[in-house]
């Protein structure tokens, strides 16, 4: 049996807060891979090394990590005033499919830079020394993203002094702003209600919050799956038992905020909705050995994401969490030490997230106008990636 030799792909590996993914530049893709479609997602999935029924991709540039099994698709933008076009694509990891349906918080800090290097943003606008703004459209949710991204000697400048909680090393800061997050039809709480019953047949009922800023996102209260809200990856990830329930709980919320029509769906959209729990303020040994005190958080969250709990948080969970903090009466805001606030810091399994949203109630209906956080990205590798030939016979 003959077998057709690999083939090169230009490509990026990218962290982008506590995200890490394979960039791609659209023009760089095999031509059948352009288009959306079985072929493009065969090329990622093989990529990442996807699916592994080990579960370690280790045939592959993922990391076996919901975080770490990431791709990025750009292009210049055919929307008026924008920059870059972003496309991302969370590839499962032990099955053969590829989740358009939401965006990356996280890798949204790397796209700025990324589309600069690609000299997908005028020269005209990038200054010798400052913060150049990078207009993004989010091609996943039909979104304005705008990265401040900081310039030395005329190229962006990743290295600095900001932490972030989750990530190792310092780098330099990019703050992101997420503008008017809502759902693509404007229906901030797709039920019409800041808080609901969720009843899980053979489970239980359960206090929640569906909202649709960022991404889709369900806020229960933690005591009321049994949590304190203090959990770390390990209190949770080796429990096959407690995954399957808090899945089985996920997909009738997603029920319930219309994104799905039969339940059997969810199997397949696994990136969204999210599930995350709330608690108030405790103190918490953060998965570092970092001593998180009560008094430096306004309130705890913990986030699910492709069905395990997420080593720090994902960054459209925390524009989530951003607006339904400033809302009075959601599962966040009732968590809060103090009434709704328009900036939070909230502790999570890697340690603390500032985040700050800009809502109004007009007509009775909450709106939120944009919701701002600081992350950092670098390039850990560029050059091409190899997959089989066979790869694109399909």
């Amino acid at each position: 049996m003959s077998h057709l030799p690999q083939i090169k792909i230009p490509a990026t590996y990218m962290r982008g807060g506590t995200s890490k993914g394979v960039f791609f530049n659209l023009a760089d893709l095999p031509d059948a891979a352009q288009q959306p479609g079985p072929v493009r997602d065969a090329v990622l999935l093989r990529v990442i090394g996807s699916p592994d029924p080990y579960q370690k991709q280790t045939d592959g540039m993922g990391g076996a990590t919901s975080s770490t099994s990431k791709t990025v698709i750009l292009s210049p933008s055919e929307k008026t005033d924008h920059d870059v076009d972003y496309l991302f694509g969370q590839v499962s990891i032990d099955k053969p499919f590829v989740d358009w349906s939401g965006n990356c918080g996280n890798l949204t800090a790397a796209v700025g830079a990324f589309a600069i290097d690609q000299g997908m943003v005028a020269s005209q606008r990038i200054p010798e020394n400052g913060v150049v703004e990078v207009r993004i459209w989010q091609a996943n949710i039909g979104k304005t993203i705008v990265a401040h991204v900081p310039i030395t000697d005329g190229k962006v400048q990743e290295t600095g002094d900001f932490e972030l909680d989750g990530v190792t090393f310092p780098a330099a800061e990019v703050v992101i702003d997420f503008i008017d997050p809502a759902d693509k039809d404007g229906s901030l709480f797709p039920t019409g209600n800041v808080s609901d019953s969720l009843e899980v047949p053979d489970i239980g009922e359960f206090d929640a919050t569906f909202i649709n800023a960022g991404i889709p996102t369900i806020f229960i209260p933690a005591a009321q799956l049994g949590f304190t809200g203090t959990e770390l990856q390990d209190d949770i990830n080796n429990d096959e038992a407690l995954l399957a329930r808090l899945e089985t709980i996920r997909a009738h919320g997603a029920l319930k905020m219309g994104l799905i029509t039969d339940l059997e769906e969810a199997k397949v959209r696994q990136h969204t909705p999210k599930l995350a729990f709330v608690a108030e303020a405790e103190s918490y040994v953060a998965s570092s050995g970092k001593a998180i005190a009560s008094e430096s958080i306004d309130v705890l969250v913990r986030a699910l994401s492709m069905g395990k709990l997420h080593h720090a948080m994902m960054g459209t969970a925390a524009v989530a969490i951003g607006t339904a903090a400033a809302i009075p009466g959601t599962m966040v805001a009732n968590a809060l030490k103090q009434q709704a606030s328009s900036s939070v810091t909230f502790g999570h399994p890697s340690g603390t997230l500032k985040v700050g949203a800009k809502t109004m109630q007009e007509h009775g209906a909450w709106q939120v106008d944009s919701v701002s956080m600081s992350r950092s990205a670098r390039v850990l590798m560029e050059g091409w990636v190899r997959i089989p030939g066979q790869t694109l016979d399909l």
